[in-house]
């Protein structure tokens, strides 16, 4: 006769999964690390280890590659794992290409950790072909592009720059986080590589990290995803589960958002407090042509400001709002303003009185009427 599991055993045993026949509407979070073989030997839906793959993240995958209108995507436990994985799968001695006034952080990361790998790079206008053409040497294998870039919203000519790219045998990489593809389509306009940081607007909450690669190219693909499985940066089940949970909205929140900026870029550019205004849908925009021609649907929700006087006012207006948040990152529900300079440091090329503005999803009179107070007192 069968005796009645002692305490120990019944604790493991109890808890198992019993439920597999069930439909729940909203997916669950398979926090398993491992999955159970068949008799055969075989792994239901290929799931061995979470690490290779798991339902939340293959869900995960499958969708941003969707809406990037990609045939790959591979998820990263940041968005600087997703970048570094790019990085590594050049060959040592490349030669890259980046924005002028790229987020700072991918310049520290070539600078202190891919100095191993002899990579070098040039800084370059984005916004000028002639001097990306000119930086090409024949070591040039990526060509790095970030449209609007951060902090102060250059607009690149992404199809202009991948047929140059794909001219000299270059791959070209568009890191499409402050677009999204609610406005922007890199790979349909001839970028090889999409990169977003899903910590920002996919995830749209302000409480995950995360970050993701799509890629059409097969070739490219295979490096990616041995990258990705073998180095480990990947993002935890949980993780995946809350960005997926915020892609569902994120067309509601990327066009309100992208509504609330425009109203609130336009009173700031008039206001006389105000030296510039950096928003790709303000005809003042050096780029605003080509904004209107590659982002559909709105010129998404980040605003940099220069203000009138010197870094101190800068940050006391910051501090005087009120229904803006002052904290690092952007793409959340809620209102953001940061001082980029005292982040960024002194190395930094950002102008010592910008703030940096992520536009929420906030009433927009009560965003206007914010910044009016602000810069009263």
């Amino acid at each position: 006769m069968k005796s009645k599991p002692k305490f120990e055993t019944l604790a493991i045993k109890s808890i198992e999964n019993k439920f597999m026949d069930s439909k729940p509407v909203s997916t669950p979070i398979y926090l398993s690390s491992t999955y159970e073989r068949n008799e055969d030997g075989t792994y239901n839906n290929n799931f061995i280890y979470a690490r290779l793959n798991n339902p939340n993240r293959m869900i995960l995958e499958q969708s941003i590659a969707q809406l990037e209108q990609g045939k790959h995507a591979y998820a990263f436990s940041s968005g600087m794992a997703a970048i570094s994985a790019v990085f590594q799968s050049l060959k040592t001695g490349d030669h890259i290409i980046l924005p002028d006034d790229i987020y700072y952080a991918i310049n520290k990361l070539v600078d202190e950790v891919f100095i191993r790998w002899n990579l070098t790079y040039d800084l370059v206008d984005m916004c000028d072909l002639k001097a990306i053409k000119n930086a090409i040497k024949p070591a040039t294998s990526l060509i790095w592009i970030e449209t609007p870039s951060n902090p102060q919203l250059k607009i690149s000519d992404i199809s202009e720059i991948a047929k140059m790219a794909h001219k000299n045998n270059i791959i070209c990489a568009v890191d499409n986080t402050w677009a999204t593809p609610v406005l922007q389509n890199p790979l349909k306009l001839g970028a090889d590589i999409v990169m977003h940081s899903t910590t920002k607007y996919f995830g749209g909450h302000s409480d995950v990290i995360g970050g993701c690669i799509v890629v059409n190219n097969n070739k490219i693909a295979k490096k990616i995803k041995a990258i990705q499985l073998l180095s480990g940066a990947v993002p935890s089940p949980f993780d995946c589960w809350l960005i997926t949970r915020g892609i569902q909205t994120l067309h509601l929140r990327v066009t309100k958002q992208s509504e609330n900026a425009i109203k609130l870029a336009t009173y700031l550019e008039k206001h006389p407090k105000i030296e510039k205004v950096h928003y790709p849908g303000l005809e003042s925009h050096s780029q605003y042509s080509i904004a209107r021609k590659q982002l559909k649907n709105g010129f998404g929700a980040m605003i940099s400001v220069l203000i009138k006087g010197n870094e101190a006012a800068a940050i006391k207006i910051s501090t005087n709002l009120n229904y803006f948040t002052t904290a690092t990152s952007l793409g959340g529900v809620e209102s953001l303003v940061e001082h980029r300079k005292s982040v960024e440091g002194e190395n930094s090329s950002t102008p010592f009185n910008l703030l940096r503005i992520s536009v929420g999803i906030e009433h927009i009179e009560d965003l206007i009427e914010d910044w009016e107070q602000a810069l009263q007192k």
